[in-house]
């Protein structure tokens, strides 16, 4: 039996650009953290599933007709389902026999005693890593972040039905990244037209952008967790049903000023700038959620900033809100056990989350 190979992908937080990303153009920074999935994977005689986080400690699966089909019950299967059937078809389409394997996937994103999400991305990276693994087996030192990247936002989209992809693209290139999204409704629309998945792998997705950035080296960061998990996928829905449409636009001027001003402090290394366009995003999406009726700046949100900006630095929601995590930066001279403290004094837990510079 050859040896087994290990994957590990991290998860994600996203800094500044949040609901905005959903439409075109509209750019977003994301993070890649230092907490990971981590998958196993190696080739044996019984084809076989294991996921010891939803209690499926092995499972064996077929391939057939173009579809995985694992022998188990429990409905958290749909995304690593997905995942390993998107990835199996582009293999075959490539001429390659498919071997059976065992792959075991484990995730820290989630608090490990009460399996609360912290937002960290855990869907995303799960499917990442499994897509990741699999291409690893087959195809060794012939595997591209893009290949990664677009199977892995193919996979996710087709079990969610939308998305932005930006959590994929931290988990696959690392990192801090300037994001554009490649759109899930038009995603979904050329998985229709295309015959093959390598069809639509090679298209060009026009709306996608990814590129390399770096905080300023005179800030620190710091992530604290509400304590409250939230679905992304309700507060956008509730955003969407906003009636008036230029509360709407308007917001997203707003966000892409903010986001660019973000950039500028941080190619230019100024930090003030960088601290000014985090507030003015943060504002941007407390106002839209205001008006929208929308609980997306909680209060322990607003005040997770309040103790940064006391300190010099800022802070804000990160993902779209109603809980999970805020972010803050601080000058380096200050004392980031200070705003630890006073989080904690407000039961906002410090979580130590740093950026991972490169997915493995």
């Amino acid at each position: 039996m050859e040896q087994a190979i290990k994957i590990k992908v991290p998860g994600k937080l996203m800094v500044a650009g949040e609901f905005a990303v959903l439409e075109k153009h509209h750019p977003l920074i994301v993070m890649a953290v230092n907490r990971f999935v981590e998958t196993t994977i190696e080739k044996t005689p019984i084809s076989r599933v294991c996921l010891p986080d939803v209690e499926v400690p092995s499972a064996t699966w077929d391939f057939l007709k173009k579809r995985v089909h694992i022998h188990h019950s429990s409905r958290r299967m749909s995304f690593v389902n997905d995942a390993m059937s998107y990835t199996l078809r582009y293999l075959k389409e490539q001429n390659i026999e498919i071997e059976p394997f065992t792959i075991t996937v484990h995730s820290e994103l989630d608090d490990k005693k009460t399996g609360v999400k912290f937002g960290l991305g855990s869907s995303a990276a799960v499917v990442t890593s499994v897509v990741r693994a699999i291409l690893q087996l087959f195809l060794g030192d012939k595997v591209t972040d893009e290949l990664v990247f677009k199977l892995a936002s193919i996979s996710h989209v087709k079990t969610q039905g939308n998305g932005s992809g930006a959590d994929i693209a931290a988990s696959t290139y690392g990192g801090v990244l300037l994001y554009t999204s490649f759109q899930a409704e038009w995603l979904l629309s050329q998985f229709r037209k295309t015959r093959s998945i390598t069809e639509l792998i090679e298209k060009d997705w026009k709306y996608l952008s990814i590129k390399q950035l770096k905080f300023p080296p005179s800030i620190q960061l710091a992530v604290g967790w509400t304590g409250k998990a939230a679905s992304t996928k309700s507060l956008v829905k509730e955003v969407k049903k906003m009636d008036d449409r230029s509360v709407y636009e308007a917001f997203l001027v707003k966000s892409k000023t903010a986001v660019l001003l973000m950039i500028e402090g941080m190619e230019t290394e100024n930090v003030a700038k960088f601290l000014k366009g985090i507030e003015q995003n943060r504002i941007a999406l407390a106002e839209m959620g205001n008006i929208a009726k929308v609980p997306i700046e909680t209060e322990k949100l607003r005040k997770l900033r309040d103790e940064a900006v006391k300190l010099g630095g800022a802070g804000k929601l990160s993902g779209a809100g109603g809980g999970d995590c805020g972010i803050a930066f601080l000058p380096l001279d200050k004392d980031v056990d200070e705003l630890y403290g006073a989080w904690e004094q407000l039961n906002i837990k410090p979580l130590t989350i740093n950026v991972y510079e490169r997915a493995e």
